[in-house]
């Protein structure tokens, strides 16, 4: 019995003697590797002077092709040089000794310095550190030295719409625009009391050990290319300059599994100047927060659902007669042309309204309503960035034919750009509705990691077979129809349309479409049969050109080849 009882003694000290180190681990693991940066800051409290919180946030980062990470949101380590005019006998002297080092303005220090009743006065930010060190061993009586951090975007200008930036809302800094509102919650850094006693700190509160606001907190890793996103805004800002738009976007997408890599607006604005602004609407992302009518472009979705409904297949044919009459209303094509039989490969190659009318009328209105939800259109993405709009498709409602028949070549219905392309990226996949994401993984504070991806939530929402009708007849499109086969890639396949729309005029103007103002789009993905990318590009009332086809061919291929060149993508012919 006595051995028994001093057995189980054993054994019950022994496990408390586990339990305590394995939470004394724990601890000593949270206090060096998670609170690590906490006490380095701590400590360099003790030799400069910061009368105030240090700045502190989680970093976002771009990946490069080869995995390797780049900095796109940081922070920066300056220094903010002060003084006590209280302490300050000689003015005259402090501004000669600070001016050997520093560009100061000598009607304003002295007028800082001359405030005896004032404890503080700031007198320049920013300052690098090798420039402090000169300026310490001075030991000037009055002269503050003080850290700062601040938030820093080492590509100033580089997805400056996508990334947004940090800013106040009232007394506090937080994410104001882009990933750094959307991930606010994770870049963020909740202050903590620091303990120095390590025993007191594990026991203070047992739960904490297990338990903080630091098991949130964590750097974001985006699947952005640097030098994808950066060819991108290059593009953007040529097409914007050489048209006079007033707004032009691409994005770049891989249609398979949803990942951006990259998605560039102009104008645009530096991030680490953006107080100069004075429209505040260069903040916002278009591409997410703007709908619009998207023009011929939406003739692909159309072909697609009309084929995998059954109303149509690739080879049927039909009779134009250059228009079509519905309720009342004449719908045309854009040459007025009538071309007599025609098959549905020319309803694409020559960008028939009246092609999608009659697939339309085959499907009926209700049929082809059903499809383009099934395309996600008037619902948002999903997408991980915030203000992002549905879209307007209540013309899908209407009892009359016409609302239904311009929906088909993309008039009176609204998408947002990245609607549209994973509309498009539907096409590409294979018949699946993804959802476009621009993070790809979180790493925690503590040491953990979350790789995000939505592949497994991919839903097939139109058969393959129809999709690859569509491929097929998209990449004609490129080697014959587009500009008379100009853009046609002898080694690599490409499938491509433009489409042209008129931009509707808001209700305070009287409504209707604007006579002299349009949109024009551009979509396409290669290799078409197995792609690696899907690009979608969009200006916004281009000056003295007609069609998309003009504007956006040009700056689509640089795209392609420039991708095929630095992705190494092998040719399928």
């Amino acid at each position: 019995m006595k051995t028994s009882s001093f057995s189980i003694r054993v054994r019950f000290i022994f496990v408390g003697i586990l339990v305590f180190a394995a939470l004394l681990i724990v601890k000593l693991y949270f206090l060096q590797i998670v609170k690590g940066s906490d006490f380095s800051e701590k400590a360099d409290r003790q030799y400069v002077n910061v009368s105030r919180s240090l700045f502190d946030r989680g970093n976002i980062f771009f990946t490069t092709k080869s995995g390797s990470l780049v900095s796109a949101a940081t922070l920066k380590t300056t220094y903010i040089l002060s003084i006590n005019p209280k302490l300050i006998a000689n003015p005259e002297e402090v501004y000669k000794k600070l001016s050997e080092f520093l560009t100061i303005d000598a009607a304003t220090f002295y007028s800082k310095a001359t405030k005896k009743d004032d404890p503080y006065e700031e007198i320049l930010k920013r300052i690098p550190e090798d420039t402090i060190k000169k300026i310490e061993p001075l030991k000037i009586p009055g002269v503050i030295v003080e850290k700062e951090r601040w938030r820093y975007y080492p590509g100033n200008t580089i997805s400056s719409r996508l990334i947004g930036f940090v800013g106040y809302n009232g007394d506090s800094l937080e994410g104001r625009y882009g990933l750094e509102k959307y991930y606010d919650d994770v870049l963020k850094r909740s202050p903590e009391d620091l303990y120095v006693n390590v025993f007191a700190e594990i026991f203070s509160n047992i739960s904490k050990t297990f338990s903080s606001n630091k098991e949130r907190e964590g750097d974001i890793i985006t699947s952005i290319e640097p030098e994808v996103q950066g060819f991108a805004d290059k593009k953007a800002e040529e097409v914007n300059k050489q048209w006079s738009s007033s707004l032009t976007g691409i994005i770049i997408i891989d249609p398979k599994n949803g990942e951006i890599y990259a998605m560039g607006n102009a104008p645009t604005f530096n991030l680490n100047d953006f107080g100069k602004e004075k429209d505040l609407s260069v903040f916002s992302n278009p591409s997410i927060s703007n709908s619009y009518e998207i023009g011929s472009v939406m003739k692909a979705i159309t072909m697609t659902s009309g084929i995998d409904s059954g109303a149509i297949n690739a080879k049927s044919t039909w009779t134009d007669l250059g228009y079509a009459t519905l309720d009342g209303k004449k719908i045309t094509n854009v040459d007025k042309n009538a071309r007599g039989l025609s098959t549905m490969q020319d309803v694409l190659s020559h960008s028939m309204n009246t092609g999608t009318t009659y697939i339309m009328q085959k499907m009926g209105k209700a049929k082809l309503a059903e499809y383009f939800e099934k395309f996600g259109m008037g619902i948002e993405t999903g997408i991980d960035l915030p203000n992002e709009v549905a879209g307007n498709i209540n013309n899908l409602k209407s009892p009359r034919d016409l609302e239904y028949a311009t929906a088909s070549f993309g008039q009176g219905i609204s998408l947002t750009p990245i609607n549209a392309t994973r509309a498009f990226s539907v096409i590409a996949n294979g018949g699946k509705l993804i959802t476009p994401h621009v993070v790809k993984k979180i790493n925690y504070k503590v040491g953990l990691s979350k790789n995000i991806s939505y592949t497994n939530e991919a839903r097939q929402i139109v058969s393959k077979e129809a999709t690859e009708d569509v491929t097929r007849m998209l990449v004609e499109v490129v080697d014959k129809a587009l500009i008379q086969g100009k853009y046609k890639q002898d080694r690599y396949s490409v499938a491509a349309k433009t489409g042209t729309a008129q931009m509707a005029r808001p209700a305070n103007e009287g409504g209707g479409y604007y006579s002299d103002k349009f949109l024009h789009t551009f979509f396409g993905y290669f290799p078409a049969y197995n792609p690696r990318f899907l690009v979608f590009l969009y200006t916004i009332d281009p000056k003295n050109i007609d069609f998309g086809s003009q504007t956006l061919s040009g700056p689509f291929f640089d795209i392609v080849k420039f991708l095929i060149n630095y992705y190494q993508i092998p040719p399928d012919r």
